[in-house]
């Protein structure tokens, strides 16, 4: 599985101010996702902000090279059909930490979860990109490797869940704006697009529609047992006039649903640590309508990009009010914020500053002086 020939030639020290730089990809998707794939999205956005700085990136992942970055593979195929299995994510830890070994790196940045519990066996830094949940038991992981890494977070919402941690900082994800359609004018559909979980809100999301008189068209991702489960009882049965099920969609299919949707139905019923597809429908001048969970409130402003409500109820009177809203503003303020060269910038700096003060006394806390976004 795993493809080590391009090492040669890449060994050697530090060339001006670039970094050499090894990213860890999760296993499950291909970098950048076919369909869905949050994390492998913003990754590939990241290898591309570095790529273009002058940096020498290798990313080690799953499937076939889609970056210009080095690319060593894993698995020759995603083991996507697999997901929720220990065994696919503890091998491709491994068969990472092999291929960094042979490896003369300044940093390491791994977006994977098994994967940091090798940073300790290395003479270089880690840095670690919490996507996804930091409490509860995830809470305990992350607070036994974090003497081995330095953390960052990718909302203040989520470091807030865990401020035990040893955070580095908070650097929101971000999109290529210049690369999503922007479209002014709208049609009148209502869109939801993830994956089908109940934490999710799919099923909030139809009766949001239903109750504001708008068709709504849902997009997402249904291949584990429990996305069956949740859609055959919660979402099948709201199926029908006014909602339709178009399937998983890739790249291309996404940037058309979410440039001429009315706007963007984000129902949520979790802590969700930040939300690529609320920035990727921005982009595309389509307004968010969202439940002030999580990172929601950061990355949405309200009455300006869309509109923030504390019930479902509020969500049908602020479906009907996003014709008030400027799609230009829209694309904007992600422009401003959320864009691959804001994100580039500020994980160069944690780069820089973690390689800076390595290796670190275990304990303590760390602080980087990132900026606010």
């Amino acid at each position: 599985m795993i493809s080590t020939s391009d090492l040669s030639g890449w060994r050697g020290g530090k060339s001006g101010g670039k970094m050499r730089i090894v990213m860890i990809a999760p296993p499950w998707y291909d970098v950048p996702p076919l369909g869905y794939g949050g994390i492998e999205s913003m990754l590939a956005e990241l290898v591309v902000g570095l790529s273009r700085r002058g940096h020498d990136i290798t990313l080690i992942g799953a499937g076939k090279p889609g970056t210009p970055a080095r690319f060593l593979t894993t698995y020759d195929a995603p083991p996507s059909d697999r997901i929720g299995e220990a065994m696919p994510e503890v091998l491709h830890a491994a068969m990472a930490h092999r291929i960094v070994s042979r490896i003369d790196a300044d940093i390491v940045h791994d977006h994977s979860l098994a994967g940091p519990l090798t940073a300790g066996a290395r003479p270089v830094p880690t840095v670690v990109t919490c996507h996804g949940e930091v409490d509860g038991e995830f809470g305990d992981y992350y607070r036994m490797i974090d003497t081995m890494v330095t953390m960052v977070g990718i909302s203040e919402a989520q470091r807030r869940l865990a401020p035990h941690l040893r955070w580095a900082g908070v650097v929101h994800n971000a999109v290529e704006t210049a690369s999503l359609p922007f479209r002014e004018h709208k049609e009148d559909w209502v869109l939801w697009l993830g994956r089908f979980n109940e934490e999710k809100g799919t099923h909030l999301a139809i009766d949001v529609a239903r109750a504001a008189g708008r068709r709504i068209l849902l997009a997402g991702k249904l291949t584990e047992p429990m996305e069956h489960a949740y859609f055959e009882e919660q979402i099948r049965p709201r199926l029908g006039p006014g909602v339709e099920y178009v399937g998983e969609a890739d790249a291309t299919r996404k940037r058309e649903l979410l440039s001429a949707a009315r706007c963007l139905v984000f129902p949520i019923l979790w802590e969700e640590p930040f939300g690529m597809v609320m920035i990727e429908a921005m982009a595309c001048g389509t307004p968010v309508v969202a439940l002030d969970r999580g990172a929601v409130p950061e990355v949405v402003v309200d009455g300006v990009t869309g509109f923030v409500r504390h019930h479902p109820d509020e969500l049908p009177e602020a479906v009907e009010a996003v014709g008030t809203i400027d799609p230009y503003a829209c694309r904007a303020h992600v422009a401003r914020h959320f864009d691959v060269e804001v994100m580039t910038e500020r994980y160069e700096r944690v780069y820089r500053q973690v390689i800076t003060r390595f290796p670190e006394p275990a304990g303590g806390t760390v602080d980087l002086a990132l900026p606010a976004n």
